[in-house]
């Protein structure tokens, strides 16, 4: 009888392990480790610095910025910085290849490929975590 209420309440207390490890792993979501070497500057390559390069580059020759180094990107633009590290809501960047600048983000997407998803969500995520040079 001693036996059989142990093994019941070791069942009882395994299943609930479970069930909360099953539970809490569904609720958060392991982000990825986003590199720019690996991820972000491909992207830069494929999509920017073709405008975003000095002396000739359309977009530096506008705004100034250029992306052709993270050492470059960091210092920003003739208006400023163009990433706020631990902040995509606010980093111009993020705001841009979202569409959320607007009259800005639309001329650009006539003009150039858009971002894909994924890349998009790169980006944020690099950002967020801190827009490391790794």
């Amino acid at each position: 009888m001693l036996l059989k209420r142990i093994m019941k309440q070791s069942l009882s207390l395994t299943f609930s392990l479970a069930l909360l490890t099953c539970l809490s792993l569904a609720g958060c979501a392991i982000e990825p480790r986003i590199s720019y070497q690996r991820d972000v500057h491909p992207i830069f390559e494929e999509k920017c610095t073709g405008c975003h390069t000095p002396p000739y580059g359309e977009g530096y020759r506008q705004t100034g910025l250029d992306m052709g180094s993270y050492e470059t990107l960091v210092q920003g633009s003739i208006y400023g910085p163009v990433i706020v590290p631990g902040n995509s809501r606010k980093s111009a960047l993020n705001i841009l290849v979202e569409g959320r600048a607007g009259d800005l983000s639309r001329a650009l997407e006539i003009k150039h490929k858009p971002m894909t998803d994924r890349e998009i969500e790169v980006l944020r995520l690099w950002v967020g975590q801190g827009a490391l040079n790794n």
